[in-house]
């Protein structure tokens, strides 16, 4: 079968698996859809979509199979709650799963080793961009699993942004965890970084500009500091999930007998500012927890 008609179900029309479903469209994929509140999905209908029913009826022809959806658990609830019917009622032997969601490894794990009984395969294969790297097809795809499954992916994958395989199942969650610890931690340093300069009678808007290019720069700087310099914490990517997977990364290390103390310390962070009132800003707004702390 011609690699541009493999038909694909997505399961998931967020913030993420909307903008990546109209760019699969877009370059000529048949796309079933299938979102738990339906609106949502029937919302890629103009751009080509099939709405399905359930998940297990969006997968029932698909040869590929995309999840994007909140956490592992849902995941979980997805692929295999009997009540939905979950995706594996409609899964047929010899099709491909590729997660997307973030979750943890152990999981992406549990979830393969179910379905390889089917005669399907997975890959776990997690994101970085947000949604401006799903608009615009650039994002960073980390993928754990099989080396030949990868291949058969990657054109997919590459409609969606740049895939790496970084080795098997569970591999590409716990490269996932990496990429959060330092996108959190970064976060936490430009937000601490700028509010001093502001203190001290600095123009934040010039302190970043006088950073590019030097051994600061970094895309957080790039784009997260220019929403702490405008103010502007509408969520594109989210403060509750930056703290989900930061969690996530600390289960991960204490499984494996791995101190992170730096973690540690921006989780908690990360925390405090759920707790006053900042869960629903974009991942940058730790800027307004650190900035109430200095009683700005």
């Amino acid at each position: 079968m011609n690699e541009e008609k493999k038909q694909i179900a997505l399961l998931g029309c967020g913030l993420m698996g909307t903008p990546m479903a109209r760019r699969l469209l877009a370059a000529g994929y048949p796309v079933t859809v299938w979102n738990r509140t339906r609106s949502k999905a029937e919302a890629l209908i103009p751009d080509g979509a099939r709405v399905a029913p359930s998940p297990s009826r969006a997968v029932a022809k698909a040869d590929i199979v995309i999840t994007m959806l909140e956490n592992g658990d849902v995941v979980e609830n997805v692929l295999f709650n009997s009540a939905l019917p979950g995706a594996a009622a409609g899964l047929r032997p010899g099709t491909l799963v590729i997660d997307m969601s973030s979750i943890l490894p152990e999981q992406a794990r549990s979830h393969a080793d179910q379905l390889d009984h089917l005669g399907v395969t997975v890959l776990d294969a997690p994101v970085s961009g947000g949604t401006v790297g799903a608009e615009a097809g650039t994002l960073a795809i980390m993928v754990g699993g099989d080396a030949a499954e990868f291949e058969r992916a990657q054109p997919v994958l590459n409609v969606l942004g740049r895939p790496v395989h970084v080795g098997p199942t569970g591999s590409g969650q716990l490269t996932k965890l990496a990429n959060q610890m330092i996108v959190g931690i970064t976060i936490g340093a430009v937000a601490e970084a700028l509010l001093l300069a502001q203190r001290g009678g600095a123009d934040p808007a010039k302190v970043r500009e006088a950073l590019r290019g030097g051994f600061a720069e970094s895309r957080i700087l790039e784009v997260h500091g220019q929403r702490m310099v405008d103010g502007d914490f509408a969520k594109r990517g989210s403060l509750a999930i930056q703290l989900k997977d930061l969690r996530n990364a600390l289960h991960t290390s204490a499984s494996l007998a791995f101190d992170a103390p730096i973690t540690q310390h921006l989780a908690a962070l990360y925390e405090d500012a759920a707790q006053h009132g900042y869960a629903d800003l974009d991942q940058s707004g730790l800027y307004r927890e650190l900035e109430r702390r200095q009683g700005q």
